[in-house]
């Protein structure tokens, strides 16, 4: 008989369908069963051994809530008896609702619930516990990346490794392939208020470095030397694999699913692991070959996804977050229909704005590794840019001033939107930073900068100083002697902080409606709570 092994996970909805992400234990049918007589079912595919559905369901009823089951060859698997947690539901929105979106990035797994937890309170465990006791529920749910920590792994995860292979060779306790990335998706996705809480709040998601390794694609000069390593491309490959087959698929809409050959093929397939392992290599070879990012419409609010990752050009002298195809792909996204959606969200993992002086740190930091002060100066330059982590877009300074300009032209004008968001996270603090353009240049939407990090895990006492510090006017003053030395050009926006810095396991949470919008940011406490720690009005109803 199959069983469940993984998930269900409640990803893509709209006002009459979804689809829900399974992965079993054999081969079989896996079917959604709702209340109302909405449903579907798909036959499993296989990758690497695992077998996996992602299950469109169709005839919902826009404005309802229906609780759903899952069954396999005929056989409930969900929710399991005697489940502490509500019968999970599908809820199908309404033209007009309102909207909260939850959101928040750098999950390390936490442990179970008899073990020390090193990093804190979980924030989705505090999450699902709200939810489950009946209290506010999230529209979607918004994971801007490190779901996974390929090259950061727990205790019981090295265990697990070492009993499979010998941790004394390259990559010792970080994982190696694909089975042993979906180890990481058991430990993370099985803790019981996670796994309810996925099951009942649809999600999207993006990765980030840590879902492959840290500093994943930094410089020409990283990945060179990682290529050399013996160990990269099966990691690589694996990492990408899994990613696919784990949060890319639901990040899709059942239109673009059917319209997508490798998921075709991959279902057409008895295995489909070397399709999808054909894809993977050709992604690495070509990044521009592969398109991770994705818009989302929830009503009169639009999500556009940036892969700011594999997109990646690294070439130092044409450095850019997002290669050509996919630059043009982000702006034809925000401009397409501008009257059709009042708030524009762009989740990106590494956010836009940062503190001054890390700002500056990394633009002085581009120019010295492109050459701008001699070979001396760009070895200087790249050790350093490894070392303190500086490839957000700050690093790409051409980069960052596209995306001021594609902001500014879209938040323009009569059908400019209410507000544009950029969301991020990665940095393991929360902040809000407002930017400012030249007089007559701006936009008219109100711009900012969200950075929510992280879910669980945690940040130095002396990172947290520095990143205080960083916002400071003494601070800005050294930036711009950096700067200077570096011969760099002004950014085209200022900015000043808002709110923050936060620091702890945390959420921050948009509530859009209408024109409106409305933020608050919380912190999970021990003992499965949060607590509000900011909440402001973006703008009036």
């Amino acid at each position: 008989m199959a069983g469940l092994r993984l998930g269900p996970l409640l990803r893509y909805t709209d006002g009459s369908s979804a689809t829900v992400w399974v992965e079993t234990s054999r081969p079989c049918t896996a079917e959604v069963r709702c209340e109302d007589g909405a449903g579907g079912s798909v036959r499993t595919f296989q990758v690497a051994g695992h077998h996996y559905a992602l299950v469109p369901v169709t005839g919902l009823t826009p404005g309802t809530s229906t609780p759903y089951e899952v069954v396999l060859d005929g056989t409930r698997v969900w929710p399991p008896p005697a489940s502490p947690f509500p019968a999970p539901v599908i809820r199908a929105p309404a033209a007009g609702d309102e909207l909260r979106v939850t959101f928040g990035s750098c999950r390390w797994a936490a442990p179970p619930a008899d073990g020390h937890d090193p990093v804190g309170a979980d924030a989705l465990d505090s999450l699902a516990a709200r939810v489950a006791a009946g209290g506010e529920r999230p529209d979607v749910l918004l994971l801007l990346g490190d779901q996974v920590y390929a090259d950061e792994t727990s205790a019981a995860t090295r265990g697990w490794l070492a009993a499979r292979r010998d941790l004394s060779e390259p990559p010792g306790a970080e994982v190696a392939d694909y089975e042993e990335y979906t180890r990481l998706y058991y430990e993370s996705w099985l803790d019981p208020e996670v796994r309810w809480l996925l099951s009942t709040v649809p999600s999207c998601m993006i990765f980030d470095d840590h879902d492959v390794v840290d500093d994943w694609n930094t410089s020409a000069a990283w990945l060179s030397d990682i290529r050399a390593t013996p160990w990269w491309r099966e990691r690589l490959l694996s990492g990408l694999m899994s990613y696919w087959v784990h949060q890319h698929l639901g990040n899709l809409s059942p239109a673009e699913l059917a319209a997508d050959p490798l998921y075709a093929a991959v279902r057409a397939s008895p295995d489909g692991t070397d399709e999808l392992r054909a894809f993977a290599a050709e992604a690495d070879a070509d990044p521009a070959s592969a398109r991770w990012s994705y818009r989302r419409d929830f009503g009169r609010t639009r999500l556009l996804m940036v892969d700011s990752r594999a997109a990646r050009v690294l070439d130092e002298h044409h450095r850019a977050m997002l290669d050509p195809g996919e630059a043009e792909w982000l702006r034809e996204q925000a401009l397409e229909e501008r009257e059709s959606y009042d708030h524009l969200l762009i989740g990106t993992s590494l956010p836009w704005l940062l503190p001054h002086l890390i700002h500056d740190l990394e633009t002085w930091d581009a120019a010295l590794c492109r050459g701008e002060r001699g070979t001396r100066w760009a070895r200087f330059g790249e050790r350093l840019r490894r070392a303190a982590d500086l490839e957000h877009w700050a690093a790409f300074p051409a980069s960052f001033a596209g995306l001021a300009d594609l902001i500014a032209r879209t938040g323009s004008g009569p059908r400019a939107p209410a507000t544009i968001c950029v969301l991020s996270g990665d940095v393991h603090h929360a902040y809000v930073a407002e930017p400012a353009w030249p007089s007559g240049t701006g936009p008219d939407s109100r711009v900012l900068q969200l950075t929510c990090s992280p879910v669980h895990n945690s940040v130095p006492p002396t990172m947290r100083a520095g990143f205080r510090f960083g916002w400071s006017a003494p601070a800005r003053f050294l930036g711009r002697r950096f700067t200077r030395h570096g011969r760099c050009a002004k950014p085209p926006v200022t900015w000043r902080k808002k709110g923050g810095p936060w620091f702890g396991n945390q959420l921050m949470t948009l509530t859009l409606h209408g024109r409106s919008a409305r933020l608050r940011l919380e912190r999970a406490r021990r003992g499965g709570t949060l607590e509000t720690v900011e909440e402001s009005t973006l703008t009036a109803p």
